[in-house]
């Protein structure tokens, strides 16, 4: 008994106390300074970015809850990552996942290293990733799932559908070991929430009286304020993703930018020919389709081909909207999958084609050798139908498991009384 108490006293020890021993490989102050910087833009995309972005779009009876919701994932998939989901995400493992030998971050200290900036700072970025992804999905069954329905299902969702993917791609696995070109998240972060999204959207239903009543965001200046953090917070995604302060993260930078301009400014106009007037849900909504769909590509591509990849993001995704509320009618209620889904399955295919160098004005890196245009588009198209029917199958288990645990919509009575009263007792507005 003494000796299994002593063990756990000293493993305890070695979790609260950095190790003395040096890893291996020097710290270069300026890669670290620029991913520091990254890891807070990352952040700030969702706290406050995308809660506001988000909450405007809703009713005002759910405004709350969508910011309580985006807050507590967040919280939740932090603590995931460090137990669990780093270790199983980027050690070495399996083709398919990641070991168990940095539980509880064990054997990371001030002095680890990944590559040249501090491991700490590594784990925090790609935490960053993690708590944005299931938050996005939550646009998908927004204003009628229950809180702790969302809780549960975001919590098992990023063990079994975020980080094996994020290990697939870029932890080791085999989309990576394929040649996989994912800049910065098309298919661990934009197919992945979108394909959630859509399948929550199916399993629960659409709102009440959707397609009969209208339900207009109900604050556009805070989305549009939402929507500003998410362009400037983007730029520590796409261009953070060279983890160095370099040309490539330069270039993705300016990419990004321009991709997110594009896709704004095609969605603007699409309106202003179709309805007479452009409005500014479109241009905020084209401008996260950019963004989305140069994510995959961002560090592969040059700026004409960002301006292509904007322009198709402008036109396909919201043709894709469309589709899905008019045609489908399907309650995706902030269209997380005909933006972010559609757009990160464009621009994981757009990159395999804007990479290669002998597409002059519109050309990126340069395919590896012996890669061809061809077979480079066939690895893309592999690792999208891949990650999209894995997260569609594995994500509609989820759901089923979490509705015999929590009943996962509220009454319809709850509905309409609004979520902020029911799940928190408390008023997005007291005025």
């Amino acid at each position: 008994m003494q000796q299994i108490i002593r063990r756990f006293l000293v493993f305890t020890v070695a979790l609260a106390m950095p190790a003395l021993a040096m890893a291996d490989g020097e710290i270069d102050s300026a890669n670290t300074a620029w991913i520091l910087t990254s890891t807070a833009l990352v952040l700030f995309m969702t706290l406050p970015g995308l809660a506001l972005f988000y909450g405007g779009l809703v009713r005002s009876k759910n405004v709350l809850s969508i910011l309580m919701q985006c807050f507590a994932i967040a919280c939740m998939s932090s603590i995931i990552w460090f137990v669990l989901g780093y270790s199983l995400a980027f050690t070495e493992g399996s083709s398919l996942i990641g070991g168990l030998s940095k539980v509880l971050l064990v054997g990371v200290d001030v002095n680890s290293v990944s590559g040249d900036i501090p491991e700490s700072v590594f784990i925090m970025f790609q935490m960053t990733f993690a708590i944005i992804t299931p938050a996005l999905i939550i646009g998908g069954f927004a204003e009628r799932m229950r809180f702790s329905a969302v809780l549960l299902f975001s919590a098992i969702w990023l063990l079994a559908v975020y980080v094996p993917v994020t290990h697939w791609v870029w932890g080791g696995g085999w989309l990576g070991e394929m040649g996989l070109l994912d800049y910065a998240g098309g298919t661990v972060v934009h197919i992945t929430a979108g394909v959630g999204a859509l399948v929550a959207a199916l399993v629960l239903g659409p709102r009440k009286g959707f397609g009969e009543t209208a339900m207009p965001p109900h604050n556009m200046t805070m989305t549009i304020t939402g929507a500003g953090m998410l362009w400037v917070g983007w730029f520590g995604f796409n261009a953070g993703s060279a983890l160095a302060a370099n040309g490539d993260a330069g270039m993705a930078m300016l990419v990004t930018h321009l991709s997110a301009s594009a896709g704004a400014f095609t969605w603007l106009v699409i309106e202003w020919i179709r309805y007479g007037k452009p409005s500014a849900l479109g241009a905020v909504t084209g401008m996260v389709a950019g963004l989305g769909t140069i994510t995959p590509a961002s560090g592969f591509v040059g700026p004409g081909g960002a301006l292509v990849i904007g322009v198709s993001a402008g036109i396909i995704c919201f043709y894709a909207t469309m589709t899905m509320k008019q045609v489908l009618k399907i309650d995706d209620s902030l269209d997380v999958f005909p933006v972010h889904g559609v757009g990160g399955i464009l621009g994981t295919f757009m990159a395999g084609i804007f990479v290669s160098s002998e597409l002059g004005v519109f050309s990126g890196n340069g395919l590896a050798d012996g890669m061809t245009i061809a077979g480079q588009v066939g690895v893309q198209l592999t690792g999208i139908i891949a990650v999209l029917v894995y997260t569609a199958i594995v994500t509609f288990i989820i759901l089923k498991v979490v509705g015999l645990l929590v009943t996962l919509r509220v009454s319809d009575e709850e509905e309409t009384e609004g979520l902020d009263v029911i799940a928190h007792n408390e008023r997005g507005y007291d005025l």
